[in-house]
């Protein structure tokens, strides 16, 4: 199986919102940080595969990187574009489901992305 490359949605101002959102997380608590990087290099290496308990399908194209510390979980949302490129589109902070409103922002994402791939796409490594 091909890995599958792991990119950053790029908002108009140039700004890639998981990977502020992953800088924020190294800084607040390193072991939640390390494991949410190490979710995402298990997407690179495991693509449309990556199932539950460490990915899960939301709806509508919108898939979960699952990870855990303590009570708190941590979710990047992400959608593939054709079987080899994964964009991460949104990351949050949360208690139980992943509220609708974070969901559609993620298909908000996915939509402009499709229309125009090379502007909203954010080409930096994962943060180490």
């Amino acid at each position: 199986m091909p890995e599958t490359t792991v990119l950053f949605f790029k908002e108009n101002d140039g700004g890639a919102p998981v990977k502020d959102w992953l800088e924020q997380l190294r800084r607040r608590d390193r072991r939640a940080f390390a494991q949410c990087v190490a979710a995402v290099r298990r997407l690179a290496l495991f693509g449309h595969e990556l199932r539950r308990p460490q990915a899960d399908y939301l709806r509508d194209g919108i898939y979960e990187l699952r990870t855990r510390t303590g009570r708190v979980n941590y979710r990047v949302l992400y959608f593939f574009h054709g079987k080899g490129v994964a964009l991460l589109a949104h990351a949050i902070t949360k208690e139980d489901v992943v509220p609708d409103a974070d969901i559609n922002r993620a298909l908000d994402r996915k939509r402009r992305y499709e229309i125009d791939p090379e502007r909203y796409t954010y080409e930096e490594d994962i943060p180490e």
